[in-house]
């Protein structure tokens, strides 16, 4: 980051495996509900193909358990 530019880093990306059809509602919900349920802070990118879902990384072993717990499955790529 440039000097003096205020950010706040330590963020993981987590893409949810699209594309999904614009009908089809609740995906986004589906995947945030139990991280919210759990305290978890993110922050959401919707683009026209999928969803990006921003974590902080020391918080990624607990997103994993919840969404797990969830029913979502994971693809490492």
């Amino acid at each position: 980051m440039p000097e003096g530019v205020r950010a706040e880093s330590g963020f993981i990306a987590l893409k949810l495996h699209g594309p999904f059809p614009f009908s089809l509602t609740g995906v986004l919900t589906s995947f945030l509900n139990p991280l919210a349920e759990n305290k978890i802070a993110i922050f959401a990118v919707s683009t026209f193909d999928t969803d990006y879902v921003l974590v902080k990384s020391e918080n990624l072993e607990k997103v994993r358990n919840v969404l797990h717990t969830a029913g979502h499955t994971e693809r490492i790529l």
